[in-house]
C-alpha cells in the first residue's frame, strides 16, 4: 500500500503503525500521528494503517 511518511511517499507492507516503525527501522522514543491524530505508543500495535494514510514520526529534540 502507498502511504505518506513524514511527507514522502512510501510503499509499506506493514498492517499496523507499530509494524510500520519496525519496517522502516525507527526505534526509540518517538511521537506518532496518523492522518493528523496523535497515536500514543501504547496504541500503535492496535492502530491499523491503510492505503493513503499520512503518518508522521517525530523524535524529541533538546535545546533552548
Amino acid at each position: 500500500m502507498k502511504i505518506t511518511l513524514n511527507g514522502a511517499t512510501h510503499e509499506a507492507q506493514a498492517q499496523t503503525l507499530a509494524d510500520l516503525l519496525i519496517e522502516v527501522g525507527i526505534s526509540g522514543r518517538v511521537a506518532t500521528a496518523r492522518n493528523g491524530d496523535f497515536v500514543p505508543a501504547a496504541a500503535r500495535a492496535a492502530t491499523p494503517i491503510h492505503d493513503g494514510d499520512r503518518i508522521e514520526v517525530l523524535a524529541p529534540m533538546q535545546g533552548g
